[in-house]
């Protein structure tokens, strides 16, 4: 266990991230009490179904005692500290109680980040989403119109990796990935360049709860945010109404942009889910 933070200390780290997440949300909550929808920004919410108010709440991370802290021992996963009135985040406490996650979310963090990344599917996932459907999941026009946009999938071998975007794929467009993706296949399929799995670090950071120190957390959905950015900038839909530019993967300057940004966003996400390991679980994570 470390240390014990005074309350000066962590109430100041506490207000500052509320601060921080306040600012990181303010434009979706400012949507959504006008009832106006966005394409790209609002995935972070409703895909992983996190509120607003889940990204406030500060946490300290595993073993990090918190002095005059009592109110705390009435939240999920937060046992008494060495002195009266302090709390502390037990990974010991949410290793019993969530045996099948906990072990999932190490199998997940340490696999992704020990392979090396792939970086040849150029983000054509959400066009085999499309592929010769006369219906889409987004209310968007194609960018390339429906023809244009099956003789971009029909010109490339799709090489998606993660199941939580295969499983969306038309039924056109299944047969044409590179490999068949199941749920269970899923820890020995998930690579770090692929950008849902990188969204996804901010998936299990939030699934850790307490565990997790909340400035790291914020840390995850800035890389998230910006990973959504490009995954919808490469998709086929024309969001020129929300001033969002396209990255044409359909052509050399824009396969090789997103492989460049891919790459970024590969190191980010290793970086972050060895500091969610060391948080969580101690030193030498991966």
């Amino acid at each position: 266990m470390s240390a014990a933070l005074h309350t000066a200390e962590w109430r100041a780290r506490e207000q500052a991230h509320r601060d921080r997440a306040d600012a990181l949300t303010a434009a979706h909550r400012d949507r959504a009490a006008r009832g106006e929808k966005h394409p790209v920004e609002d995935f972070l919410f409703t895909y992983y179904s996190y509120r607003p108010s889940h990204l406030r709440r500060w946490h300290p991370g595993a073993g990090v005692e918190l002095a005059d802290a009592s109110e705390r021992l009435s939240w999920r996963w937060y046992s008494p500290g060495s002195s009266p009135g302090s709390a502390v985040p037990d990974a010991g406490l949410f290793a019993v109680e969530k045996a099948p996650l906990a072990a999932l979310v190490e199998r997940m963090l340490r696999r992704t980040a020990a392979r090396p990344g792939q970086f040849g599917c150029f983000g054509l996932h959400e066009w085999a989403m499309v592929y010769r459907a006369d219906e889409h999941r987004h209310a968007v026009p194609l960018r390339l119109g429906q023809d244009g946009t099956d003789a971009v999938v029909d010109a490339h071998e799709l090489r998606c990796t993660h199941f939580d975007a295969f499983r969306f794929f038309t039924p056109e467009a299944v047969p044409r990935n590179r490999t068949p993706l199941t749920r269970a296949d899923q820890p020995d399929a998930e690579q770090p360049g692929c950008l849902h799995a990188g969204m996804d670090v901010y998936k299990w950071a939030m699934k850790l709860g307490p565990l997790v120190p909340g400035e790291l957390l914020l840390d995850c959905f800035e890389l998230a945010r910006d990973i959504r950015e490009l995954d919808m900038q490469a998709a086929p839909y024309d969001l020129s109404d929300w001033g969002i530019a396209p990255v044409r993967i359909e052509t050399p300057e824009g396969k090789s942009e997103y492989v460049r940004r891919q790459r970024g966003f590969a190191e980010r996400g290793n970086v972050l889910r060895e500091r969610i390991l060391t948080a969580w679980l101690g030193a030498d994570p991966v």
